[in-house]
């Protein structure tokens, strides 16, 4: 048995290493000039979790430091090596000034691996991003210095020339790649002329170049041309039946009802977003040449006339293709009119959820597990936290998105920090906080800036044929259950609520039975569902930090836990 267990441990474990690798640590970053000094890192800010992996070409020791300066003095600084008869050494550590660090009477950091080949050395740790120790760093989503330093032995001591540094931001990562082959083509508006309206939303089914081959994005940037004017922007892929070029007021005629698979967003505040090399969105091949619809909010509340815009996307492509083709999944809350929101509340939340269980109904085969890693999270000017969890067999394992100080003006797309999958069967949940405590009329989900919506747009890989999952209470029951005759006794009575009236109306919407709305290539259909209950935001908690999170994903799907655990299993039947 035991044979059979170390059979079972060659084998499996190279694939295991390699898939821990590639989910948890999707971030590099070449920190010295000759590429002698590479950094891998990953992370899960719900979590309070970052891990990292620094591979030094050297025998000796080597450091890796969080410096407020560049600098060695104040810096927290971690290191490690292996030693001449094969054993490892490693510490918490921080800089007073020009001399060896100290030792962190507290050690935060926990080694995950040491090891020394080819004349090289590995050291993979994790640390929390905010550990409540005086002589640590707090990692925050600011550019930071990371500094490094190695020896020619294992003797700790002055490092002379053998160290660097480079300000890099951990935590909004955006890694670029270079494909030997590439080019680009733009979706954009061709000298259009913002109506002098509030709100307007403009759509153009565009005609993309003659690719033949499939070719795959792997990078999309915006142009805008009128800041302030310029919203949001959706394209979409347009079914194969769309065969010509048009433009006109989206959701008024055809323009819009076949071109729904979402390929790309972006929002105010947004910046240029670049796919991991692992997948890119898919573009030629089957059907030759396509056509995509680009959508553009234009908010114009002073009603200005005469502006022209020329503002779009340009789309960065390579027939180098990725390992997997990439998709968008739009969950949240369906705009609604009928869907309202009171005025005088200071935290009033809403919620939309998506069940993959029903994913079969639309996409023949079996579904594949949803690698996600990048997530956009989009309310309007209400808006001030979104939390998208996931859910397994009825329990919150974890978090998709988070953004508990949500800014209107600074919607960017975030890259999660690690690969998180979605099984199918898992549910998906969006819950949107809003404030309109100054507001004294009611509040309803719609197009305008001044309206409301509650929206995650999931990156994920391998790409299905699903583009939206979205839910709507049933609104006409919860308002009867309010004591409202119709609707428009309910929006009198909402515009009239003290606290209790609203926090009961806001568990009424979340307890009513929730319609799922799912949109493919080709289909649409409706489906009963329930919200279930979120679990509180991890928080850092300076009396605990010797206990890990509880539901840490990392512990979920750590492959190593599980090796373990068959260990256990066969060696103990």
């Amino acid at each position: 048995m035991e044979s059979l267990f170390l059979v079972f441990i060659l084998l499996v474990c190279p694939l295991w290493s390699s898939v821990w690798s590639d989910r948890f640590l999707p971030f590099t970053e070449h920190l010295g000039h000759d590429g002698n000094v590479t950094l891998r890192w990953g992370f899960d800010r719900p979590q309070n979790e970052i891990t990292f992996e620094l591979t030094i070409k050297t025998r000796g020791w080597l450091g890796l430091g969080f410096s407020p300066n560049g600098g060695m003095a104040g810096a927290d600084i971690i290191i490690g090596g292996v030693a001449p008869n094969g054993s490892t050494y490693f510490s918490d550590r921080h800089a007073v000034g020009l001399s060896l660090p100290l030792v962190d009477k507290k050690q935060s950091c926990t080694l995950l691996s040491l090891n020394e080949t080819d004349g090289q050395t590995t050291m993979k740790f994790q640390r929390p991003l905010q550990s409540c120790d005086d002589d640590d760093f707090h990692i925050t989503p600011y550019p930071i210095h990371l500094i490094y330093a190695f020896g020619q032995t294992d003797e700790i001591r002055y490092h002379s020339g053998r160290r660097g540094t480079k300000e890099v931001n951990l935590l909004k990562y955006s890694p670029r790649t270079n494909p030997p082959t590439s080019d680009y083509f733009d979706m954009r508006a061709n000298n259009f002329t913002i109506p002098h309206v509030h709100t307007h939303y403009h759509c153009w089914i565009i005609k993309t170049p003659s690719f033949g081959a499939k070719h795959h994005i792997y990078r999309i940037e915006p142009i805008i041309m009128n800041h302030g004017f310029v919203h949001h922007m959706l394209l979409y892929r347009c079914h194969p039946s769309v065969n010509d070029t048009m433009e006109g007021m989206c959701y008024t005629s055809d323009i819009s009802s076949k071109c729904l698979t979402v390929m790309a967003a972006w929002a105010m505040g947004g910046e240029e977003i670049h796919f991991p090399e692992v997948a890119g969105l898919p573009i030629g091949g089957d059907n030759g040449t396509s056509y995509f619809r680009l959508e553009i909010h234009y908010n114009n509340p002073e009603n200005i006339a005469g502006l022209t815009d020329d503002s779009g996307l340009r789309l960065h492509y390579t027939s180098d293709l990725r390992p997997h083709d990439a998709n968008i999944l739009d969950v949240g809350i369906m705009v609604d009119s009928n869907y309202v929101i009171p005025p005088k509340a200071e935290a009033f939340k809403s919620y939309g959820v998506c069940n993959t269980s029903h994913f079969h109904q639309l996409v023949q085969g079996p579904i594949p597990d949803l690698n996600v890693f990048m997530v956009l999270l989009h309310t309007h000017l209400a808006g001030r936290k979104i939390r998208v969890g996931q859910f397994r067999n009825g329990q919150h394992i974890d978090y998709l998105g988070l953004d508990e100080n949500y800014d209107f003006n600074l919607q960017q797309t975030m890259f999660l920090g690690h690969t998180k999958s979605v099984e199918p069967g898992d549910e998906i949940v969006v819950e949107c906080t809003y404030n309109t405590a100054s507001r004294s009329n009611p509040t309803t989900l719609g197009l305008a800036t001044t309206n409301e919506m509650c929206f995650a747009f999931l990156y994920y890989y391998p790409a299905i044929d699903i583009s939206t999952c979205w839910s709507i209470p049933d609104i006409k029951s919860v308002e009867t259950a309010m004591g409202a005759a119709n609707h428009e006794q309910a929006i009198e009575m909402y515009g009239n609520m003290n606290s209790d009236s609203i926090e009961k109306y806001q568990n009424s919407l979340k307890d009513s039975t929730q319609y799922l709305v799912m949109v493919g290539m080709q289909n649409e259909i409706l489906e009963a569902g329930y919200i279930p209950d979120l679990n509180a935001t991890p928080s850092v908690d300076c009396r605990s930090m010797t206990t890990p999170p509880t539901g840490s994903s990392a512990a979920l799907y750590d492959p190593r836990a599980v090796l373990f655990l068959w260990a256990m299993v066969i060696l103990n039947p």
